[in-house]
């Protein structure tokens, strides 16, 4: 067993959040390269030096902090959504760093540890991990913009100075991801542990729709072409269309809108949205995405609108590698008998694209009420140190 620490953990835990601490219950907003992002990071890289661990950054901010010789890998990410919680990514970070510095101290096994940048997708989906494992070519991650029209390739100067160079996925001998659940199942089950058996895929995409901008006193009601009174009929006919293809986990989200010139008293001529849809099955996905564009291109036509589809961004489904997942589970099954199941995870994470370059595997802790990606995302803290332990005791089994 590997001598962790769970008061040291948590304590680092607490002082990570403290970068973009929001001031309402434990919420962070730190977005990936952002100011609060980069002294997170600046902090990491010292604590993983302190650890004895040899840091790396390459060219998109990724960093790694690289045990001597071959290693197993953990980590997730470190930055936040625009509202955030304290534990989305960074527990996995600091669980990683824990037990990195436990077997550090211990004389193994060896444990890298890594916070792979802008997974929550400031500028694309999983952009750090997508990058490193050859999913999304750098030229092309260079061009994708944020909401507020800031290229990837602006945002990542801000990381320049510490960029050391390439990292060679060759040196890890598989990846394990701690995170929060983001869901409701452990906590309403009283499970302190979720081993993850699969992740599902996604897609992203805007939507543009251009009509004609007007006078909202004038203009008739029947003479308009109002781009939010198609984007409401779009919305509407698709979740019509999409119910008898889905399933009950499937998902799809229209989560950001621009309205132009979004004023009170103007028809909007122009409305851009994000349609992001995730599924279990590549095959259903593909069908959405076909029942997508066709609903689009006829509610354009019926309400007078030009239509446009952005880059399509997605990862495809994944499966736990059987190996590391059965280290996880008797692990689990030692620190929390009869507290622990195997689930698939609804939400995408950095393993997905990891999985391209070596086996991998995902641990989940349990989300109070369920709840992510908002102020009052929380955990209590004996299950994250039951998490901490169960990868732990995982990691000095593989090894």
């Amino acid at each position: 067993m590997i001598p962790v620490d769970p008061a040291r953990f948590l304590a680092d835990l607490h002082r990570l959040r403290g970068f973009g601490a929001s001031g309402v219950g434990k919420g962070v907003v730190r977005p990936a390269f952002g100011d609060a992002d980069i002294a997170a990071r600046d902090w990491l890289i010292a604590q993983m030096q302190d650890a004895g661990l040899t840091v790396q950054v390459d060219a998109v901010g990724n960093v790694f902090g690289l045990a001597a010789g071959p290693s197993i890998l953990l980590g997730s990410h470190t930055d936040s959504q625009p509202e955030g919680g304290w534990l989305d990514g960074a527990l996995g970070v600091m669980a990683a760093l824990e037990i990195a510095r436990a077997a550090q101290a211990a004389g193994g096994p060896a444990v890298s540890v890594v916070s792979f940048q802008d997974e929550e997708g400031r500028f694309g989906v999983t952009t750090g991990s997508a990058i490193w494992s050859g999913h999304l070519d750098l030229t092309v991650a260079d061009g994708l913009c944020d909401h507020a029209g800031l290229p990837f390739a602006a945002a990542r100067r801000a990381m320049a100075g510490r960029v050391t160079g390439p990292v060679d996925p060759a040196q890890f001998t598989g990846f394990i991801e701690l995170h929060i659940e983001q869901g409701p199942h452990l906590f309403q089950t009283g499970r302190q542990i979720g081993v993850v058996t699969d992740i599902v895929g996604i897609r992203d995409m805007n939507i543009t729709l251009t009509g004609q901008q007007n006078h909202a006193g004038t203009t008739p009601m029947h003479a308009r072409q109002d781009a939010f009174q198609a984007l409401a009929a779009f919305n509407q006919a698709l979740n019509d269309r999409l119910r008898n293809v889905v399933t009950p986990q499937t998902v799809w989200t229209i989560g950001h809108v621009a309205l132009h010139p979004n004023a009170s008293s103007i028809v909007p001529g122009r409305a851009e949205f994000s349609m992001q849809w995730r599924d279990a099955s590549s095959a259903r996905l593909d069908k959405m995405e076909r029942i997508i564009r066709d609903t689009a291109e006829e509610i354009a036509g019926a309400h007078q609108m030009a239509l446009n589809f952005g880059p399509m961004l997605g990862l495809e489904p994944v499966a736990m590698d059987p190996h590391l997942r059965a280290a996880l589970e008797t692990a689990a099954a030692q620190i929390a008998p009869d507290r622990w199941c195997a689930l698939p995870s609804g939400a995408l994470h950095d393993a997905t694209n990891v999985a391209r370059l070596m086996p991998v595997a995902m641990l989940f802790a349990p989300s109070i009420n369920g709840i992510s990606h908002a102020f009052e995302e929380d955990t209590d803290e004996g299950d994250l140190t039951a998490a901490l332990q169960v990868l732990a005791r995982a990691v000095a089994a593989l090894a």
